[in-house]
Formats: C-alpha cells, sequence, structure tokens
C-alpha cells in the first residue's frame, strides 16, 4: 500500500509523536488555516453526498438496455454506461464504498496499530523486541507487493482487499504507538499509578491507551487520501469489488472499452476520485504543517 512509505517517515520521528499528542491544540490550529477548512468542508460535503444521494437516485445495479451508452441529459446527468445504468446512480453508490473503504481500513490500521504498539511499549522485553522486529520486517517490504499477494492468496473481493490493505497498514502506526507509549511510561502520573499499586493493563488502559491512540488518529489521517487511491488503483485491475456494484475504480475499468465513443463515462468517477484525493491530500499537507509548527515552538 502507497501509504506505508508516507506513514513510516512520520511515525519513525520523536518529535512527530510529541506533536500529535496534542490532539486539541493540532486541532485548533488546523481549523485556523483557510486552506484546512475548506478541504474539510469539501470532504464533509463529498461524505454527505455519499450518505444522503443515493437515496435520491435510480438502483445503481439495474440495467435498463434500452438506455444504452446515453450522453448526459436532463435524464441522466451523467450520462449512461453500456448497460444503460445511470452514470449518476452510480457514482454516487461508488463514492459510499470508495469512502467507507478507505475509513474502515483506516480505522483497522489505526486500532490494530494502537493496541500492537501500547502493548509493545508498556510490556517491554521479549514482546517488544518480537513486535519490533516484526514492525521493522513489515516496513522493509513493498506494501502494494504484499497487498497483491494476499489478494492473491485469498482471491478478489472488497473483503479480502479490506484485510490486504488492513494487514499491510498497522505497521508505522504500531511503531508511532510504542513510542508514545514508551515516553508515557516516564510521564510523572504513570509512574504515581505505578507507584501507588495499580497493576499495568489498568495502568496502560487508563493512562497510556488514551494517548497513544489521540497520536496515531492524527497521523493516520495523513494517509486517508492514500488508501482512497490504493483501493480505487487495485479494483481498477479488478482485485476489489467486483461487478456488478459501483465503486469508482470499477465504474473507471467499466468504461475503459468505450472510452473512444462515450467519454462521458469516466466525467462522474474520475472527478470524485481526483476531488476527493486532493482535499484529503490538501488536509493532510496542512495536518502535517501544524504538527511540525508545534514541533519548531
Amino acid at each position: 500500500m502507497t501509504s506505508i512509505g508516507t506513514l513510516a517517515a512520520i511515525s519513525g520521528r520523536p518529535e512527530t509523536a510529541r506533536a500529535a499528542i496534542d490532539a486539541r491544540g493540532t486541532l485548533r490550529r488546523l481549523t485556523a488555516r483557510l486552506d484546512a477548512r475548506i478541504a474539510l468542508g469539501v470532504l464533509l460535503l463529498i461524505a454527505l453526498t455519499a450518505v444522503i444521494g443515493p437515496l435520491f437516485t435510480t438502483d445503481p445495479d439495474v440495467p435498463a438496455y434500452g438506455a444504452t451508452l446515453r450522453s448526459p441529459d436532463g435524464s441522466h446527468l451523467l450520462g449512461t454506461d453500456a448497460t444503460g445504468r445511470d452514470l449518476l446512480a452510480r457514482t454516487l453508490a461508488g463514492a459510499r464504498i470508495s469512502l467507507g473503504s478507505a475509513l474502515l481500513v483506516t480505522a483497522i490500521t489505526a486500532v490494530a496499530g494502537v493496541l500492537i504498539g501500547v502493548l509493545s511499549g508498556c510490556l517491554g522485553g521479549l514482546v517488544d523486541a518480537v513486535v519490533s522486529r516484526l514492525i521493522d520486517v513489515l516496513l522493509g517490504l513493498p506494501g502494494l507487493i504484499v497487498t497483491l499477494a494476499i489478494v492473491g492468496l485469498l482471491g478478489p473481493g472488497f473483503g479480502n482487499l479490506i484485510v490486504a490493505m488492513s494487514a499491510t497498514g498497522w505497521a508505522p502506526l504500531a511503531r508511532l504507538a510504542r513510542m508514545i507509549s514508551r515516553q508515557a511510561m516516564h510521564r510523572g502520573d504513570v509512574q504515581a499509578a505505578r507507584m501507588a499499586g495499580l497493576p499495568l493493563p489498568r495502568v496502560a488502559l487508563t493512562h497510556v491507551l488514551p494517548t497513544a491512540a489521540t497520536g496515531v488518529a492524527v497521523v493516520a489521517t495523513l494517509g486517508l487520501g492514500e488508501v482512497i487511491v490504493a483501493f480505487a488503483g487495485l479494483s481498477f485491475l479488478g482485485l476489489g469489488v467486483q461487478p456488478p456494484a459501483a465503486e469508482w475504480g470499477t465504474m473507471l475499468a467499466q468504461a475503459r472499452g468505450t472510452l473512444s465513443y462515450a467519454p462521458w463515462q469516466i466525467l462522474g468517477p474520475a472527478t470524485g476520485l481526483v476531488l476527493t484525493v486532493l482535499t484529503a491530500t490538501i488536509l493532510s499537507e496542512a495536518l502535517r504543517d501544524v504538527t511540525s509548527e508545534k514541533v519548531s515552538q
């Protein structure tokens, strides 16, 4: 997965861990930036459209062979595809899958990264050594190749692609969570809790885990745009969502055969993909800037 290199570089820096912990201050500085507010507003609008849009359109998967390859008009604002399905309806339905899959992969990798990283950072010793070596091995492998290998083993499909992308995406976040946890174990409140006789699992759950989760949540958002691109790209290759389900990458793949005489088929999915990734990238760059500013202060 393409986001591994980016997140690995970010999560490997101790100063990023310290800046990411201050989530409230980071959010305040982020929303003070005009570009971040615009990007966040556009992303929320896209998400809202993806949620409620399909409620007002026709069934995106039902063919209408009497209306195949119609150009955009009043009845079909984005035209129809080779089987007569409304492309606006399919674009909105595809937005649900594309955005939902990216959020699902991000959530799975973040949760796995936090749990594994906190476990490693708090226990130390042999557990920490084994987890650290495993993280190093995963970060040393090409993420996309590993994802393709897992999908090849499990077979194409939405669920299998989610599993494959999640299996290659948790390692950099686990390294960040481990780093934050090791720092947190030396804080005064954690030392006081340990001296008061609180068991290590309770200390980790109440004092360390919230701090690590906050930091990982901040950094995980940096890879959201790349996750969307990766999922769409692998679906374009036929490894993700299978027809007739609508997904932006799958829709682009289906439009290749008729692109020379029905170019409007790529308008919806291409626009949605470019706009979503662009705004996610702008938001990520703004987040990177505000965390860097925090470190330099």
